[in-house]
C-alpha cells in the first residue's frame, strides 16, 4: 500500500475544460482536488473570444426556437468525422451536450447565450447553417468570482502585449470564471495553482493516486474514485511535437503557456494508448513583430498568395480547413511560409482582419519587421515579398474578374454559409483595384494538439489492448478528439472537453469499475 500525504476522492489535472469535471464531481458531494500547473486557471479554454460549446438541441437553443433535431446533428457529425473515431464516442458527444446543459442551468451560477455559429462543412449533410448550435457563457464581473478573484488566465493581449485585463469576463474567460464561482460555494473542493501533476501512482493495475509538484516539492495524493487528466495537449513542447510529426512551431501556438504534455506522458507510462498525436486544431496565423504567428480569422478582404504569386485556398473557409490546406501544399512542396494576405487601399493599409486574437501593434513596427509592405503597383509590391510580378498581376486580374461575377469558380469562397458570416452574408469576393496595394505576412498557427489519451464513452482512458485502465480519465486535448481530424464547428473543443470532463466525473460519483 502506498504512503499519501494527502486524501482526496477526486484529483483533476487542468483547469480548462477539467474544471467542469471539478465541479461535477464536487457538486455530487465528493472531495475534490484540481490542480493548475500555472499560476492562472482557465487554459487554453480561456483565451476563447467566445467560449462557445457545440451542444445541438440544447436548452438555451430550443428556448431561442431552434428546429434542429439530434437526428440532423448526428448525420452530420458522422458525415464530418467518418470513422476516424469511434461511433459510439462521438453519438457520446453530439447527444451529451444538451443534458450537460441542463445540468448546469440548475445552477444560478451558469448563464448561457446563443451565438449563431454556421457548422464548419456548410455542404455535408445535417449542417445547421443558421449556427443554432453553438452556445457562450454570458459575461460576468471578475467580482463574481469570490476568492478565485484576479485568477482566471487571459486575455491574450494581457499576457503578450502587457494590457490591463478588463474587469469583466467574457468568452472562454466568462467560462470559466462562472465554474469557479460555483466552486466557490461548494465545500470540499480545493483547487491550487502552480501545482503540475507529475506522475501517476498504480496498484495492481489501477490508478490510486497522482503525485502532484506543490512549491518545488512532490506531494502525493491518494484518489479514492479516480484521476481525470484534463491539462491540455503538448503544443508548447517542440520535442514532443518533432516526436509525433505535428506541423507548425510551439512559438506559432495559441496554447496556455505550461501545455507541455505532462500528463500525456504520466498516462502512456502507465500503459495508456494514444490516438491523433500529429493532429492540431490548426489555422492561418498573422505574423507579428515578435516573430511569431498568432491565430487569425474574419477576413473582409484580400487574398492569399503563394511564394509563386498564385491563390491557393479560400481564403474565407473556417480556419482550420484553411490551415489544413496549407499543411497539405507544404508538404506537396507547393507552398512554403510565410505566405502573403494582398489587398488594396480601400479601407486603408492595415490588413483587413477582425479578429487577430493577439492585437496589432504600430504598422511601424510590422513595416520594420518586413512583416508588412506597401506599393504603388502590383509588380512592386511582387517585387518587395519576393513572388513573380506577372504572376501576381495574373492573380489579381483572374480575382477580379471572380469578384464581378459574385462567383469563384476557382476555390469555392463564399460558396459555404461561413464564408459569409463575416460578410453580413455578401459575398466574401472584395475587389483589388485601389491602389496603393498592400501585403501582410502569414504563418501557420493552432489552437492546440488534439491528439492524446484513448478514452471509451465515459471518458475512462483506454490501455493498449482497449481495456480501460481503472481509476484512470481524460478529457480536453489530453484525450484523443471525439472529432478525429476534423474541426465540425465552433466550440467543438470546449465542447468536448467540458462534456467528457463531466462525464467522468459522473462516472467517478456512481463509483463505476471497469
Amino acid at each position: 500500500m502506498a504512503d499519501f500525504d494527502a486524501v482526496v476522492d477526486v484529483v483533476v489535472a487542468g483547469s480548462g475544460g477539467g474544471i467542469a469535471g471539478a465541479y461535477t464531481a464536487a457538486r455530487e458531494g465528493l472531495s475534490v482536488l484540481l490542480v493548475e500547473a500555472t499560476d492562472q486557471f482557465g487554459g487554453t479554454t480561456a483565451y476563447s473570444g467566445g467560449g462557445g460549446m457545440w451542444f445541438p438541441c440544447n436548452p438555451v437553443l430550443q428556448r431561442a426556437g431552434s428546429d434542429d433535431t439530434l437526428e440532423a446533428a448526428l448525420t452530420y457529425f458522422h458525415a464530418v468525422v467518418g470513422d476516424r473515431t469511434p461511433r459510439d464516442l462521438q453519438d457520446t458527444y453530439v447527444l451529451g451536450g444538451a443534458p450537460f446543459i441542463d445540468y448546469l442551468e440548475k445552477d444560478s451560477a451558469f448563464e448561457f447565450m446563443v451565438l449563431p455559429w454556421p457548422d464548419y462543412y456548410g455542404s455535408a449533410p445535417g449542417a445547421r447553417n443558421d449556427g443554432y448550435r453553438h452556445t457562450i457563457p454570458v459575461p460576468l464581473p471578475d467580482s463574481a468570482l469570490g476568492r478565485y478573484r484576479g485568477l482566471v488566465r487571459g486575455p491574450l493581449d494581457t499576457e503578450r502585449l502587457g494590457a490591463p485585463a478588463p474587469d469583466l469576463l467574457s468568452g472562454g474567460r466568462a467560462l470559466v470564471g462562472r465554474f469557479l464561482a460555483a466552486l466557490d460555494k461548494l465545500p470540499h473542493a480545493d483547487c491550487r495553482r502552480n501545482a503540475p501533476l507529475t506522475e501517476l501512482i498504480v496498484e495492481d493495475g489501477a490508478v490510486v493516486g497522482a503525485v502532484i509538484e506543490q512549491d518545488g516539492s512532490p506531494v502525493r495524493v491518494q484518489a479514492r474514485r479516480g484521476v481525470l487528466l484534463a491539462s491540455g495537449g503538448f503544443e508548447q513542447n517542440a520535442a514532443m511535437r518533432a516526436q509525433y510529426r505535428v506541423p507548425g512551431s510551439a512559438e506559432d501556438t495559441m496554447g496556455a503557456p505550461q501545455n507541455t504534455g505532462m500528463a500525456h506522458q504520466a498516462a502512456m507510462a502507465v500503459g495508456a494508448d494514444t490516438d491523433l498525436m500529429d493532429q492540431a486544431w490548426w489555422s492561418p496565423g498573422m505574423t507579428h513583430p515578435d516573430g511569431r504567428s498568432a491565430f487569425a480569422l474574419w477576413f473582409t478582404g484580400g487574398i492569399f498568395v503563394n511564394q509563386d504569386g498564385r491563390r491557393f485556398v479560400n481564403e474565407s473557409a473556417p480556419y482550420d480547413r484553411i490551415g489544413r490546406e496549407v499543411i497539405r501544399q507544404i508538404e506537396a512542396g507547393q507552398t512554403t511560409l510565410p505566405f502573403w494576405m494582398v489587398y488594396d487601399n480601400r479601407a486603408g493599409d492595415i490588413p483587413p482582419v477582425g479578429a487577430t486574437n493577439v492585437s496589432m501593434v504600430d504598422a511601424a513596427q510590422y513595416r520594420e519587421a518586413g512583416l508588412w509592405h506597401t506599393a504603388d503597383t502590383l509588380g512592386e509590391l511582387a517585387e518587395a515579398i519576393g513572388v513573380p510580378a506577372a504572376n501576381l498581376e495574373a492573380t489579381i486580374q483572374r480575382f477580379n474578374t471572380l469578384a464581378a461575377d459574385g462567383v469563384d469558380t476557382d476555390l469555392g469562397r463564399g460558396d459555404e454559409p461561413y464564408d459569409r458570416v463575416f460578410t453580413d452574408g455578401a459575398s466574401p469576393l472584395v475587389p483589388i483595384d485601389t491602389p496603393p496595394y498592400h501585403a501582410a505576412a502569414f504563418g501557420l498557427s493552432d489552437l492546440g494538439t488534439k491528439g492524446g489519451l484513448r478514452t471509451d464513452t465515459h471518458a475512462r482512458v483506454l490501455n493498449r489492448d482497449g481495456s480501460p485502465i481503472p481509476g484512470l480519465y481524460a478529457a480536453g486535448n489530453t484525450m484523443a478528439a471525439v472529432s478525429g481530424t476534423t474541426y465540425p464547428g465552433g466550440g467543438n473543443p470546449i465542447g468536448a472537453s467540458m462534456l467528457f470532463s463531466h462525464l467522468a466525473a459522473l462516472d467517478m460519483a456512481a463509483g463505476n469499475t471497469p
